[in-house]
């Protein structure tokens, strides 16, 4: 997997004026809101820009036994150093004073339709071609160096409990929740930092660390704990008080599901929504619980993150 020190350079900047055609070297590209000028892939779109790397190339050229131009892939920008398909979508590639940010890796082949596919033979932009959307604009040319830098989840899990926090036993919600996060962030190839906090069942403990989490554009908030109807059970009513967006169906589908066979599911209070920029999630408190909430949860939220940073991935 790429890291945050990989430098990689342009090789060729490529254009074309019709989709699905190969695209010829040009001796700079200009870059602004819509992609690149000129270039028939420019609109208010998220696949504004093509790149593939020389490093697709070489293996497709032992396969096809000649030489690959750039361009013959459709790629706007050809690289080299770094492999790039092991990106993910949301990391960003500087190059001077263009800011690119990924947001696709790969696409669906039109095969025999496409006059790529047509004039090479095969396509390998659909396996290893990745795609993105300027962020900041500006002159690309050949031998330009490019700066890769991983976008970083940064999530912050807060366990509620007065007996966990006077040390009367050990939370194990929050650890199952940061377990299960880890697995869904190496699966998508996402960097991430997780954060733990531990507190008692205090309203204004928990909204003081949710309103910094809010105001510091944390990705994601989970909390474990306090979503029954006891006298200290109070965080869906702070998460709610500082949610911008409530995302109802996902706990409703939640509680319903597991409420078909344990009832007692359905009293669990857990809530669902956005709160400034932060995806949030209040759970249950126990390890059985965040199990079933998190496989639920988990089938949603790859979606969410793109509709959430204006990708459409239908």
């Amino acid at each position: 997997m790429a890291t945050a020190n990989t430098q990689i350079k342009v090789v060729s900047v490529n254009v074309s004026d019709k989709k699905g055609t190969i695209k010829s070297p040009v001796e700079f590209i200009e870059c602004n809101e819509k992609g690149i000028a000129g270039d028939a892939h420019a609109g208010s779109w998220h696949r504004q820009i093509s790149l593939l790397g020389v490093e697709s190339f070489r293996k497709f050229e032992a396969e096809a036994k000649r030489t690959i131009q750039h361009g013959e892939f459709a790629e706007n920008i050809t690289t080299e150093g770094i492999i790039l398909h092991e990106t993910a979508p949301f990391d960003r590639l500087m190059i001077g004073k263009v800011e690119l940010e990924i947001t696709q890796i790969g696409k669906k082949c039109h095969g025999p339709n496409c006059a790529i596919y047509q004039e090479v033979g095969d396509c390998v932009m659909p396996k290893e071609g990745i795609f993105a959307r300027v962020i900041k604009g500006g002159k690309i040319k050949a031998g330009d160096k490019i700066v890769y830098q991983p976008k970083v989840f940064r999530v912050l899990v807060i366990t509620l409990s007065d007996r966990a926090s006077r040390g009367e036993y050990e939370d194990l919600s929050g650890p199952e929740i940061v377990s299960q996060l880890e697995a869904f962030f190496s699966e998508h190839r996402w960097h991430h930092k997780i954060e733990r906090k531990l507190i008692a069942d205090d309203p204004d403990s928990l909204r003081f660390i949710m309103r910094k989490a809010k105001e510091e554009k944390y990705d994601m908030v989970f909390t474990t704990g306090g979503t029954g109807i006891g006298p200290r059970d109070i965080t869906p009513e702070v998460a709610r008080s500082l949610m911008d967006k409530e995302i109802p169906g996902i706990m409703e589908s939640i509680r319903l599901k597991f409420g078909a066979d344990k009832p007692n599911a359905l009293l669990s209070r857990g809530v669902a929504g956005l709160m400034g920029e932060s995806l949030t999630y209040v759970l249950p408190g126990s390890v059985r619980a965040i199990k079933e909430y998190m496989g639920e949860i988990f089938n949603t939220l790859r979606h969410l993150i793109f509709m959430q940073r204006g990708v459409d991935i239908h």
